[in-house]
């Protein structure tokens, strides 16, 4: 009897994820954080979530003096949205500056679309930037650095998918950028709302 009840649950819960996609990246639907970002655009306009509704936005933390992560994921990212031929409309790619000390709006306007014209690079002062950081749960800290203008920015390395609707879905690790996330761009974009 027990046997049967435990397959009869596992067979209603697999019915429940049937209509559900399977991504590559880590399935984070549901999460507490990540509801809210209210920062400006390196064109000079205030920008929030809800300004990129329509489209599944793709969000990365980061700085411009950045020597590894940050560039090779914006050209990754840039990889996978040329990969999603007419659907890339469909798609915002947001960079968030965690040096808003260096990363004027003229700075990140140079940086940012040089991986592609769409993107949008973000700012805020300090205090902006550390509520942002937080609600998307980002690591980061200012390292000295052989002079006082040639510090590094240690920080979290994750970027994260919102769907077209505005919930945060997904966390995708920097390094399987090119390998998963144009797949679970599709499979967002094909849902159902």
């Amino acid at each position: 009897m027990r046997n049967l009840l435990a397959f009869a649950a596992a067979a209603v819960l697999a019915a429940c994820g049937a209509d559900a996609p399977k991504f590559k990246s880590t399935d984070i639907t549901g999460a507490d954080f990540g509801k809210e970002l209210s920062l400006n655009g390196h064109d000079g306009k205030p920008r929030t979530l809800a300004d990129f509704r329509g489209k599944a936005v793709v969000l990365f933390f980061g700085y411009t003096h950045c020597p590894d992560i940050c560039p090779t994921t914006l050209a990754d990212v840039a990889g996978v949205v040329k990969k999603l031929g007419k659907d890339a409309s469909r798609v915002q790619v947001l960079f968030v500056t965690l040096d808003p000390e260096r990363d004027t709006p003229e700075v990140l306007a140079k940086y940012v679309p040089a991986f592609d014209p769409a993107f949008l690079g973000l700012s805020g002062d300090a205090a902006a930037t550390q509520r942002a950081a937080k609600e998307f749960k980002i690591f980061y800290e200012k390292r000295p650095g052989s002079a006082p203008g040639a510090y590094t920015v240690d920080h979290s390395g994750q970027s994260y998918v919102i769907d077209p609707q505005g919930r945060l879905r997904l966390f995708v690790r920097h390094e399987r950028i090119a390998q998963d996330l144009a797949e679970d761009l599709r499979a967002l974009l094909k849902e159902k709302t």
